[in-house]
């Protein structure tokens, strides 16, 4: 019974990996979509950040809908770093893969951060977005150091 068990849990992983593969045509189009994908988080925290430091005035719509957006987009990068994705126009270094459980938890962490700045947005309150807001920031800034070229 044992075995029958772990060789079911390796086929639904290696199912799971040929449907994240087969989503990119090309490894080429896994680095396309993360970078569209970081480019729009780009946006958003562009935004924010220039509200809450004051460079424009501070609206609590559009800074929700800015974090609404941020949390959506924080989950998504992450499946196109699939193996092969290394190589081509990318800036991610070859610490993605060597080092993926460090990669995965930041990722997660990421994600975690701009959940929780969606949810202090919904306040309007610039006292309880900011505290939420670096910590997303500071999420984006850990990952940069360890795994962006």
């Amino acid at each position: 019974m044992k075995k029958s068990l772990t060789l079911l849990t390796l086929l639904a992983g290696i199912s799971l990996q040929v449907q994240a593969d087969s989503m990119f045509e090309e490894k080429e189009d896994a680095i396309e979509y993360r970078k569209a994908t970081f480019q729009l988080i780009r946006y958003q925290i562009g935004d924010m950040g220039d509200m809450l430091k004051g460079k424009v005035p501070f609206d609590a719509e559009r800074f929700k809908q800015r974090a609404h957006n941020a949390a959506q987009l924080s989950s998504m990068p992450w499946e196109a770093f699939i193996a092969g994705s290394d190589k081509g126009d990318t800036s991610a270094l070859p610490s993605v893969w060597s080092d993926r459980a460090t990669f995965d938890k930041k990722a997660a962490d990421f994600a975690q951060y701009a959940q929780a700045l969606a949810v202090a947005s919904k306040s309007g309150d610039k006292k309880m977005i900011a505290p939420a807001f670096r910590n997303w920031a500071k999420g984006c800034k850990d990952c940069h150091k360890s795994f962006k070229d």
